[in-house]
This record gives C-alpha cells, sequence and structure tokens, in this order.
C-alpha cells in the first residue's frame, strides 16, 4: 500500500512539472514583453523631453513697462502650445552674456543692449515646423513682442532623427512582440500536444467539446494568471531599483508609464495562453487517430 501510495505521489510530481515548467517560461517570455513595452514608452518620454527642450526666444518691445512684461508673459503661459514660459530681465540677459563672452558689452556700447525676453518651452507636439510656421507669425503680430527667434533647422533636423529613431524602435518592438507569441504558442502547444491521446479518448467516449476543453481552459488561465503577476512583480521591482539608484529616472518612467506596462503584460499573458489552449485544443480534437502518432 504504501509503495502504491508513494508511486501516485511520484505521478503527480511529475504530472505538475511540466505545467511548472511552462508557467516558468512564460513567465520569462512576458518579462521580455514588458521590457519591450517598458522601453518603447521610455523612449517616447525621451523624445517628448528633447522636442521640449528646444526653446523659442520672444524678444520684446525696448520701450515696454516691466509690469506690462510680467503681465504679457502670464498670458503667454496660457497658452494651450505652450508648457512654461521663462521671465528675461534686460538686466539678466545682460549677465548672462557677459559671462558667456568673458566681457561686458555694456561697457563698450554705453548701454544695455538687451531687451527683456521670454523664452518658451514647447509642448512636444507643438515643436515642429508645421506648428511652429503659424504659432511664430501669431506671436510676431502682438504690439509687445520685437522678435521671435527659433532655430529652424535644428528643429527639423531633431524631428526628422526622431521620427527615424521612433520608426526603428517601433519595428524592433513589434518583431519582439511577434516573438514573444510564437514563444508563448509553442509552449502551450508542445503542453496541450503531450495530452492529445488523453483529449481523443474523450472524444471517443462521447464528450462534447467544450466539456473536453473546459479542465485545459482552467489549467491555462491558472497559467497565464501567475505567469503574469511573477512577471508584473519582477519588472516593478525593476523599476523601482532603477529609481532608487537614479530618483531622476522618474521622470522617464512615470506611474501611468509603468500602469501601462503592468496591464499590457497581464492582459498578453492571460488572454494569449487562453487563446493558444483553444486553438490547440480545438485542432487536437479535429484530428483522426492516425493524426495523433
Amino acid at each position: 500500500m504504501k509503495t502504491g501510495r508513494k508511486r501516485n505521489a511520484q505521478k503527480k510530481r511529475w504530472v505538475k512539472l511540466p505545467t511548472l515548467v511552462s508557467m516558468i517560461s512564460i513567465t520569462m517570455v512576458l518579462l521580455l514583453l514588458g521590457s519591450v513595452v517598458l522601453f518603447a514608452l521610455t523612449a517616447n518620454e525621451l523624445s517628448k523631453s528633447v522636442r521640449e527642450s528646444l526653446t523659442v526666444t520672444v524678444v520684446l518691445q525696448d520701450d515696454i513697462a516691466v509690469t506690462e512684461a510680467k503681465a504679457f508673459n502670464d498670458s503667454i503661459s496660457a497658452l494651450p502650445f505652450v508648457k512654461h514660459s521663462q521671465y528675461i530681465s534686460s538686466e539678466q540677459a545682460l549677465e548672462e552674456q557677459s559671462k558667456s563672452m568673458g566681457l561686458d558689452p555694456s561697457e563698450f556700447l554705453g548701454s544695455n543692449p538687451f531687451s527683456i525676453s521670454l523664452e518658451l518651452a514647447m509642448k512636444h507636439q507643438y515643436n515642429c515646423s508645421d506648428s511652429l510656421n503659424w504659432i511664430v507669425p501669431g506671436l510676431k503680430s502682438c504690439e509687445a513682442v520685437h522678435d521671435v527667434i527659433y532655430q529652424h533647422e535644428l528643429v527639423d533636423t531633431l524631428n526628422r532623427n526622431l521620427n527615424r529613431i521612433s520608426a526603428i524602435f517601433l519595428v524592433i518592438a513589434l518583431l519582439l512582440i511577434l516573438v514573444s507569441m510564437s514563444l508563448i504558442n509553442n509552449m502551450v502547444r508542445i503542453s496541450i500536444h503531450n495530452h492529445r491521446f488523453d483529449i481523443y479518448t474523450m472524444k471517443l467516449v462521447g464528450a462534447d467539446w467544450s466539456f473536453i476543453r473546459k479542465p485545459f481552459m482552467a489549467r491555462a488561465a491558472l497559467m497565464g494568471f501567475f505567469s503574469a503577476v511573477l512577471a508584473d512583480v519582477m519588472l516593478l521591482g525593476g523599476v523601482e531599483w532603477i529609481i532608487s539608484k537614479d530618483p531622476s529616472a522618474i521622470s522617464f518612467l512615470p506611474m501611468q508609464n509603468v500602469a501601462v506596462m503592468a496591464v499590457c503584460v497581464f492582459l498578453f499573458g492571460l488572454v494569449l495562453t487562453l487563446l493558444c489552449t483553444y486553438v490547440s485544443v480545438t485542432r487536437i480534437l479535429g484530428m483522426r487517430e492516425s493524426d495523433l502518432y
């Protein structure tokens, strides 16, 4: 009796081993997928940051009063295409220029040659030639504005290069996602293929197809759920570790992006595992006996 019980216990352990191996494999694939999603979102944040680092300088009229200039700055800051606006007084501009040149221009000019100006950081979606072509003339038409200065060629070059890099990252991300889908599908198919004779036997005794699928779908749901949760825990732990080492990284890893990554991994792991299981079981149910060997 004891020997029989021991054999049954060993058999149960060996039955559970393939499921455990499949779950670990799916977890590793989901880690890859989550890393790809997080990397793509981080690259997008970096692209936004680079675009917003390019500023538009609005030079105000020489005779404008300080109170009027500050009021104009407040009105400019409220525009939908402006991320933030920095007020630069003529004295501050003179001091900064003196530091960069190593001499004071007012000493040989006899007066401060700089006017009050505003440094506009544009929102990333507006920092392109198409948008600036209508924003700049609108700013120049204001009575308080003497001139608007921005680096036209640099904006064009930057946006062109960022678009190319984004396209390359998108292609790589799509390829890795397809690889992840293929790996999970193959692992599920192999797992189901090992039970093909059990499935065929149940079909021979008249079991309904939905009844045959039910235990496999339940196991797939558990595998997908635990694999996705484990992958999310490991990814979130990695993000937390990165932020603890470099707190500035949180600007490129906002919580909404981390949440999107976690949801994508969870849904991908659960839905794809269930879908692959359904397709694999249905394929075996449609086989003839000769196809099983």
